[in-house]
Parts: structure tokens; sequence; C-alpha cells
């Protein structure tokens, strides 16, 4: 699949994913930014995402063989070109008109696998239709059992190779920022997989919790998780996981995969970063189950360091937001190869050929 430069032309300075982010920012309105880029409370697990990748040094080495060097790997059985993965990210219509059939566009020209949020601007069929690779199928459960199993059915009949479903967002976090913006959803960006389903209405009444009192009356537990995996033959792989017990918890449910992420810092506010997370469940699950990583991920060597620590993969969420609102789908395929080029060069130059190649020797002793 093609994607035509001229289309929707990279600004020259573009040479990082920092850099859509600096134009994303510049042309957005103020409140969408708020939302693309809000976290939750006073953005300390944000700040920690960052911090955890920049304070992780590297053991350059050098001299090695790297003859028929390649960042292919597999997960869950398949081939998988590189390990960077799109995460599932709400609303793409936000940042551009296409939205997520512009992402897939760009997926599909560099074979990146592409995780579609149930909350997409655009139907799970039509994705499905625009895709030339690996889509998963992220999941919210919904406060019916048919409801969800409705999405599941029709992730499954559009060919979707996965499930993943997000379990730290039963409600949503605190996020100043975009209520200091007076953010809302314009009406041209529709959750249209979920339209007339039933929502958490609060019942709280005067002096009651709004929260505990109607909010949390549909949040799923593990005994829908153990629900899901009796009504389907997909993998499924849980997002949102960043204790170890709860870790446990998931391979004891069959969970073929295990995504440590803390939304990127938009829920729970002072969780700690998905990295130090990733790096205590790796510990516990000691290679039982594949781990993903997902929050903070701005440069190929953040991917080295998440693979260094235990991932098996990692995903990328506001960046994709970021390329959409710069350039659309090129914007989107320029961001994956600036990444994928990134994290081959820090193969390279710690000496590592393959993925196999990359463990803990790869980070500076601390």
């Amino acid at each position: 699949m093609r994607v035509d430069p001229a289309a929707s032309p990279v600004p020259e300075d573009v040479v990082a994913a920092l850099d859509y982010e600096r134009h994303a920012r510049q042309r957005l309105p103020a409140d969408v930014w708020a939302y693309i880029a809000g976290a939750g409370a006073d953005g300390l697990t944000r700040r920690w995402n960052r911090e955890a990748f920049d304070s992780r040094r590297l053991s350059g080495r050098v001299l090695a063989d790297m003859s028929g060097a390649s960042t292919a790997t597999t997960l869950l059985g398949a081939h998988l070109p590189f390990p960077i993965l799109l995460a599932p990210v709400a609303h793409q219509k936000l940042a551009h008109p296409d939205g997520e059939l512009a992402t897939v566009i760009a997926a599909s020209a560099c074979a990146a696998w592409m995780t579609v949020s149930t909350l997409a601007s655009a139907t799970i069929e039509d994705i499905a239709e625009a895709s030339q690779t690996t889509l998963w199928f992220q999941l919210y459960m919904q406060a019916e059992r048919a409801a969800t199993l409705g999405l599941v059915r029709r992730a499954e009949a559009a060919g979707y190779k996965a499930l993943v479903v997000t379990v730290d967002a039963s409600i949503n976090g605190v996020r100043n920022d975009e209520q200091r913006a007076g953010f809302r959803m314009p009406p041209h960006v529709r959750p249209v997989n979920v339209e007339g389903f039933k929502a958490p209405v609060s019942r709280a009444g005067p002096g009651e919790s709004p929260v505990f009192k109607g909010l949390l009356d549909s949040a799923p537990t593990w005994a829908d998780i153990d629900w899901l995996r009796s009504e389907t033959d997909l993998p499924i792989l849980i997002k949102g996981v960043v204790s170890p017990k709860d870790a446990e918890l998931a391979i004891a449910a069959g969970m073929n995969g295990i995504i440590v992420s803390n939304h990127g810092g938009r829920t729970l506010d002072t969780l700690p970063a998905s990295l130090d997370a990733l790096e205590a469940v790796a510990a516990r699950v000691e290679g039982r189950v594949p781990l993903l990583l997902d929050g903070g991920v701005r440069r190929g060597t953040d991917v080295l360091k998440a693979l260094a620590v235990g991932a098996s993969a990692v995903m990328i969420g506001q960046p994709i937001m970021h390329a959409l609102a710069v350039a659309g789908a090129v914007g989107v395929l320029h961001l994956l190869t600036i990444l994928r080029a990134e994290f081959e060069a820090a193969m390279a130059m710690t000496g590592c050929a393959t993925i196999d190649d990359i463990d803990r020797d790869v980070l500076w002793p601390s």
C-alpha cells in the first residue's frame, strides 16, 4: 500500500517524534490539545514515564558482527517485522478528518500492527477493510454483556487477530487540563461502534458519592474476564496492569499476554512509570506470557530499553495523534519510520544483531 507524500507534506524540521508533538500543539485548538496531551491530576505519572526512560543509560558495544541483523520477532505465534505496535487511541478524528482510516493506511504501508479502540471514530469493519496489516481490537467491557459480546463477534468477523481488554479506566481519571480548557467532544467525532449502548449513570443523592453510586455499577471484575475467555478463541491481552499481583491473576485467567501500562498517565496520577512497573511485572512473570509496554515511548532507544527490561514489544499512543494532526497518514508512516530507524541504530551500537540479543546487558549498571 502506498502513501502519497504530496498529499500531506511533513514539515522539513520534523526529524523526531517530539517534533511532531511541537507542531501538533501549534496546529490544534487549545481544548483539543488539552484532551490529547492532558494527564491525570498533576501529571506526575506522565512525567515519570519519560524520566524512567531518560534515567536508564545504555551500555554501548563495538566491533560486533551485525551480519544478518534484523528487527523481526514473533508475537503470539505470528511474524512481527519490528516490535513497535500502534496502541489503541480513541477519537482519532480529533486530530485528522480521516482519523483511524489514515492511521491504518500508514500502518499497512510499513507492516506495523495496529490496535483499534472501542471508541474509534470509524467502524470496526471500515478500518478492517482499509487494512493490509495485522489488527487487534481493544475492548472496553460494556455495561451489558450482550453489547460486549457483540463487539467481540464483529471483531472476529472482520478478521482481527486478538483482543486487548483495557481494565484500568473503568471511570475517567481526574483530568484537570481538560477541565481548565473546557473540552467537549465536537459533534463530528463520535464513538460510532458503541452508539446506543447503555452507559453508567450516577445514582448519587445529596451527599452521596457519584463514583460509588452508579458509575462503578458496570465496572469489570475478574469474573468478567473469565466469562470473556470462555466466549472467544481469539488471543486476549489485558492492558493496564502495573501490579505483579494482577499479572499473576491475568495468567491464571488464561490471558495470552499482558500490556504493562498506566494509561499514559491519564487515569490515576502517581502510578509508577510504565518502565518501572514493567521491571517488577517481568520479574514475577518470568517469561510465561509476552509482556508489552505502553506509556512514554518517544525514541528508538526507549524501545531498546523496554525490551532489555523484559518487553516483547512496545506500543505508541499519543505520538500517533501528533503525527496525524501534522500530516495525516504520511505523518504516521514517517513517525513509524523514524522510530524504527532509531531502534535499529540503537541495536547496532549496543551490539544486538537480533531481538534475541537484547537483554539487560545493554543497560549500564545502575
